[in-house]
């Protein structure tokens, strides 16, 4: 997987060594309660480096799961992806697989700009790698969320049940 800089930030691979940072952030409940359709905490190294094996699995000239790093000491932040994103049971399409773009940050780094710098740089890389449309799906109290996805200039289309069984908040941006 292919490294994502910006002036403040490095998105790069996870490797073994985040596992520590990775159980930390993932240990939190104000962290996870929006990930996916049953959130829940991370309790164990093994667990981080199960994920962190998972995360690195990802092997598309486009799609990712990055560590999210500061560029001056690459100190971790989070965590950005962009994959093809789950249909609700019964839910089709025609047209090219749809992908999802998401972010969860530690605490310590919520605040600071993070999410919308390592979502815009992954959005520019993405569209001209040639993907025609991205869409991010928040939960509808995760106004945090919503207001990055409303910065990187996405357009909201309104509360849907496509994606993941449950009913989100829905954002798409397309290529220009």
């Amino acid at each position: 997987m292919r490294t994502i800089t910006t002036d403040r930030l490095r998105l790069r691979p996870w490797r073994d060594e985040d596992a520590d940072f990775l159980l930390d952030m993932q240990s939190r409940w104000e962290v996870v309660r929006f990930l996916g359709a049953n959130p829940t905490v991370m309790t164990t190294r093994e667990e981080a480096l199960a994920s962190i094996a998972r995360r690195r699995a990802v092997d598309h000239p486009v799609h990712g799961i990055w560590a999210i790093t500061t560029a001056a000491d690459d100190r971790l932040a989070g965590t950005l992806l962009l994959k093809p994103i789950p249909l609700s049971a019964g839910e089709t399409t025609d047209g090219p697989e749809e992908v999802e773009i998401g972010w969860h940050l530690h605490p310590d780094a919520w605040g600071k700009g993070y999410a919308t710098e390592a979502a815009a740089a992954v959005l520019d890389d993405a569209f001209r790698a040639g993907l025609e449309r991205v869409v991010a799906v928040t939960y509808p109290d995760n106004h945090a969320s919503q207001a990055v996805c409303r910065r990187l200039g996405m357009t909201h289309l309104g509360r849907s049940s496509r994606y993941y069984d449950l009913e989100m908040e829905l954002f798409e941006k397309r290529r220009d």
